[in-house]
């Protein structure tokens, strides 16, 4: 009888023991789907201010990479009219230097008719070449794309007065080496900002958050790509192109002094060498009021 019962007593511990392994194996395998997930995601900010009385809506693209969103870019597109923005504003790397501007195109079709928009270029629109990086930019003024290159424009929106900045990415002497450095533009923006309207700048590159801070009430950037991969609660990301392993600046809201900053995680997909990992790319929405 205590023969039977020790028999018993292991095989309920060798179950038991398969029990815990097959928890942890089915665990892990949720884990890693549901980390590679990568449906559009829309991430809303609100930022206040004594400057704004009358909400303005904004919707932020970033390094979208010319990635596809549907049929004819229709996911991203209807994704951003459903949320009714006032102003569409880019902040680089619209386009890829590898991947052809047909989606890029779809979408500033679907949108450009119906918002106003602003653009500003990111390292991969540069590292095209020359000829390509001219056809992007073209395209751009075809749809009646706004180019903010070292350019502050004011405008009115649901009847408040804003500035619109914008700087050319770093990368820039790819193709010109006799422009304007992007230290010069930003040094520009920052005193043609100071006719005390609420201003925000578009920059493709978080990582000079400390060039951007108390010369412009918001900053809207991208590069970062959400830092690839996170762990939501631990990481917020693992690498970022110049900022390198356990980016500061990897996708969020910053705040230093009279400056917030949002980071875009970006819209790129099938364009990056390494799956995003709990990041999904996201269309961001910001209501300034």
């Amino acid at each position: 009888m205590k023969k039977i019962e020790s028999i018993t007593n292991k095989k309920m511990k060798i179950n038991s023991k398969a029990i815990i392994k097959l928890t942890i194996i089915i665990a892990f395998i949720l884990f890693l789907i549901v980390g590679l997930y990568n449906k559009l995601y829309i991430k809303k900010y609100v930022i206040e201010s004594d400057k704004i009385e009358n909400r303005i809506r904004i919707a932020l693209i970033s390094d979208l990479h010319s990635c596809q969103y549907g049929e004819k870019q229709r996911e991203l597109i209807d994704a951003v009219d459903a949320q009714h923005p006032d102003l569409i504003l880019m902040t680089g790397d619209i386009f890829d230097d590898i991947i052809s501007d047909t989606n890029t195109e779809y979408f500033l079709q679907g949108i450009a008719e119906k918002y106003p928009c602003y653009y500003v270029t990111g390292n991969h629109e540069y590292w095209s070449g020359s000829t390509h990086f001219h056809e992007k930019m073209s395209l751009l003024e075809q749809y009646h794309v706004n180019i903010l290159s070292g350019i502050l424009e004011t405008i009115t929106v649901q009847g408040e007065t804003i500035n619109l900045c914008g700087v050319d990415d770093p990368a820039v002497y790819l193709i010109d080496p006799n422009t304007q450095h992007f230290t010069e533009q930003l040094n520009q923006m920052k005193m043609a900002s100071e006719n005390g309207y609420y201003t925000i700048l578009l920059s493709h590159r978080p990582e000079y958050f400390d060039l951007y801070v108390d010369s412009f009430d918001l900053v809207l950037c991208g590069h970062a790509h959400g830092g690839q991969w996170r762990i939501p609660g631990l990481l917020n990301g693992l690498y970022a192109p110049d900022q390198g392993l356990f980016p500061k600046y990897a996708g969020g809201d910053y705040q230093s002094g009279s400056t917030a900053m949002i980071v875009s995680r970006g819209l790129a997909r099938e364009s990056t060498r390494i799956p995003r990992f709990y990041n999904r790319p996201e269309l961001v929405i910001i209501d300034l009021q």
